[in-house]
């Protein structure tokens, strides 16, 4: 499973991801970084962009055929989007999806992408604040 999470200070303002990626129980890839001056929603869409991206490379020197790929989000916003069941009206907004569509095409994989509680979503929030609280130490 793959946890993603972005976060605004400000929203817009210094902006952030975070994500967890686990094979079972096994911690494979983690990330923190941060991406600048963005909305909160930017940054939940980078985040997932980020671990989509992560994916394809893992799996071209992992081939996997009997994996299938679940993303946890604490965007309902980011979900539903990207499930194609709410309108998108920003223009940001839309070249994002639009890029996040097209990297999905490039899996390998079958995937689902769903709504968690923001409680089920953890570790992916600490690194967004680890790397937006990294910023306000240089």
């Amino acid at each position: 499973s793959i946890n993603t999470d972005g976060g605004s200070r400000n929203n817009p303002g210094q902006a952030a991801i975070g994500g967890v990626v686990l094979l079972g129980d096994e911690l494979v890839f983690e990330f923190s970084q941060s991406i600048g001056i963005a909305t909160n929603n930017v940054a939940e869409y980078s985040a997932l962009l980020y671990s989509i991206e992560w994916v394809c490379e893992y799996l071209k020197t992992h081939p996997s055929p009997d994996l299938s790929i679940e993303w946890k989000l604490d965007s309902q916003l980011v979900v539903e989007q990207v499930n194609k069941r709410w309108k998108i009206k920003d223009s940001t907004i839309r070249e994002l999806v639009t890029k996040v569509w097209t990297k999905l095409t490039d899996l390998t994989v079958p995937y689902t992408i769903r709504y968690v509680p923001r409680a089920e979503n953890k570790r992916a929030d600490q690194l967004v604040n680890q790397a937006l609280d990294n910023l306000h130490l240089k």
